[in-house]
């Protein structure tokens, strides 16, 4: 499969204390485009897309980091691993293909701060 040609699930975290979130699913992703232009394009995206929620739309998404990868271990995390963050979370300036992202991955897309919050005190308000 080409790189051109990637398909990739992108979860729009709109809350991790209410397990709040959506998969957004990306056909023909670029690998080789950047982080920082695949982040600009879903932000683009989610926007314009009927069916999201308004808060969905709005929100501040600032982060990607990696859920799963296509035949690897599924986290138990119900929203996202805590774990790796140094290997997971992707930098703007590389590309996709750079950060560990290939066919049939699972992106977290969420607002960095709400995650450092959630992290210092990971409880889930149900």
């Amino acid at each position: 499969m080409s790189s051109e040609n990637s398909t990739i699930t992108v979860r729009l975290v709109r809350s991790f204390e209410h397990r709040n979130f959506r998969p957004v699913v990306y056909h023909g992703v670029n690998l080789d485009q950047t982080v920082k232009q695949f982040m600009t394009f879903v932000k683009n995206d989610v926007s314009l897309r009927t069916g999201l929620p308004p808060p969905f739309k709005k929100y501040k998404y600032d982060t990607m980091k990696i859920i799963h990868q296509a035949h690897g271990s599924k986290t138990n995390e119900l929203v996202v691993s805590l774990e790796d963050d140094d290997k997971l979370i992707l930098k703007e300036d590389s590309t996709l293909k750079a950060a560990g992202v290939a066919n049939e991955t699972e992106l977290a897309f969420f607002c960095e701060e709400d995650y450092r919050n959630y992290k210092a005190n990971p409880v889930s308000a149900w």
